[in-house]
């Protein structure tokens, strides 16, 4: 409730068109439809804990996203509360639905109760870089951010150019680069 009303005028101002959302709010919608999609799972096996938790999840991930005052940040906030309140629904149905009167989804889209189940957005899914847990001699020493569709070269070189291989590679020349996909790279000197 508290987040809802500090949010209410970006709320009711927003619009829905993402074209100029920071890399803040394009996270945020990663991390918003990624837990619809553990939530529509877990409705759909009767879980309601991990409904609840899963919401909780929601709540934090547009609490901690540091959004700006951009027509898409305010979309993507927007998005997420909708999302937020659709997922609650059931399981806290007052508060949701005051809240989505108040918000002003009700004037948008109609009752809460009539309001159709939010669908997962997999364009929003697509990650364009990702960050690789970058180690040397099996030591966390940072993180590596490369583009998504990076090849193991390409990865390799990155590690290598980092400052952190520098700093512990203290000049000695690495032996080997073992890179586990989408997960981490292992400089051995």
């Amino acid at each position: 409730w508290a987040f809802a009303m500090r949010q209410r005028e970006a709320v009711v101002a927003a619009g829905e068109d993402f074209a100029e959302a920071s890399r803040a709010a394009a996270d945020l919608r990663r991390e918003i439809h990624t837990l619809l999609r553990q939530v529509t799972h877990d409705y759909d096996r009767l879980q309601y804990n991990t409904v609840v938790s899963g919401a909780m999840k929601l709540l934090n991930a547009l609490e901690a996203a540091p959004l700006g005052e951009a027509p898409g940040d305010r979309a993507a906030l927007r998005e997420g509360l909708g999302v937020l309140l659709r997922a609650l629904y059931p399981a806290a149905p007052h508060i949701a639905h005051t809240l989505w009167v108040e918000l002003g989804y009700a004037a948008r889209a109609g009752e809460l109760l009539d309001a159709p189940w939010p669908q997962v957005d997999e364009a929003a899914l697509v990650q364009d870089e990702i960050e690789l847990v970058l180690q040397v001699n099996g030591k966390l020493r940072g993180a590596l951010r490369v583009p998504a569709t990076a090849d193991k070269a390409a990865i390799e070189a990155a590690a290598l150019a980092s400052p952190e291989v520098e700093k512990f590679a203290e000049g000695r020349t690495p032996k080997k680069v073992v890179v586990v996909p989408g997960r981490l790279v292992n400089v051995v000197v």
